[in-house]
């Protein structure tokens, strides 16, 4: 049953090379954001691991259920009694000809018991070139064709990563969704010009709360990350922000806040035209 409102909270980190620093920097931010009273928690993309060598990625690609990220995970939604949005890890593709190659970004979330309660692997790959700055996720990611839906304890979750908050199509498939996950590493260009439009665009035509947790800073790559996590309320309102450094956001979410949008413009209601159905 949904709750009528619930603290939630997103994590803000600047990855490194070293992953069990990284596992350590997340345990301190979620477990801080635990005190605080958050039980629903979102960690950025990458949160594992950003480093110089992508294929460097791939090798720890884990087999989906198992491996020492998502076990980590799954202890530290046990240790908080939190909902944990464990950003993306790298799960290995179970079969097919990029199965050594090629790693799917897979956001998952884990209940308070520490199950795995919903997996998604990110659609959309991100692919950016302006002169020096060049990223092409397609090199070493392999893009997933299904959305991520989740019952957490404030209704339905709709899973999404990064670059996915440019196609707002697949917010609109399937069921609606009372939470949006945005976790995300955002280049510091297309961040500054956009990140903050995106987020409360997806908020205001889906009726919804957003959690977008970021990455930040100038990581050992090269990567300068955006950063300015936020939480975006149903009405397109910023209820919380984290800007340049690592940290957190929290920020209360209710029903009623919910039902006041749907009930002021029910823009859900009024939909003529159907979801594509290319996204399964």
């Amino acid at each position: 049953m949904m709750q009528e409102s619930i603290k939630a909270a997103v994590v803000q980190m600047s990855s490194s090379a070293d992953v069990q620093q990284n596992l350590g920097e997340a345990r301190r931010w979620v477990h801080q954001a635990a005190r605080e009273g958050a039980t629903l928690i979102c960690l950025p993309e990458y949160f594992c691991w950003i480093g110089d060598d992508e294929m460097q990625r791939v090798a720890l690609a884990e087999a989906f259920g198992d491996g020492p990220i998502q076990q980590a995970l799954s202890e530290l939604a046990r240790e908080t009694g939190a909902w944990l949005i464990g950003g993306t890890v790298p799960i290995r593709p179970s079969h097919g000809p990029q199965a050594g190659t090629h790693a799917y970004n897979t956001s998952l979330v884990f209940d308070p018991s520490g199950q795995s309660a919903a997996r998604y692997d990110k659609i959309h790959l991100f692919s950016f070139n302006q002169g020096a700055e060049q990223h092409a996720e397609g090199d070493t990611m392999v893009g997933g064709d299904s959305i991520g839906t989740a019952q957490g304890p404030f209704g339905t979750l709709r899973l999404s990563v990064c670059y996915d908050l440019r196609f707002p199509e697949l917010y609109r498939a399937g069921p609606s969704a009372d939470v949006i996950a945005v976790p995300a590493a955002f280049t510091y260009t297309t961040g500054l010009a956009h990140w903050e439009l995106l987020l409360r665009a997806r908020a205001v035509e889906n009726q919804a709360f957003v959690l977008a947790s970021g990455q930040c800073g100038t990581h050992s790559n090269g990567w300068r990350t955006f950063g300015h996590s936020m939480i975006v309320g149903p009405w397109g309102e910023v209820l919380a922000r984290h800007d340049d450094e690592p940290g957190i956001a929290l920020a209360t979410l209710t029903q009623s806040a919910l039902d006041e949008a749907r009930n002021r413009l029910p823009v859900l209601t009024h939909r003529r035209i159907a979801t594509p159905s290319d996204v399964r």
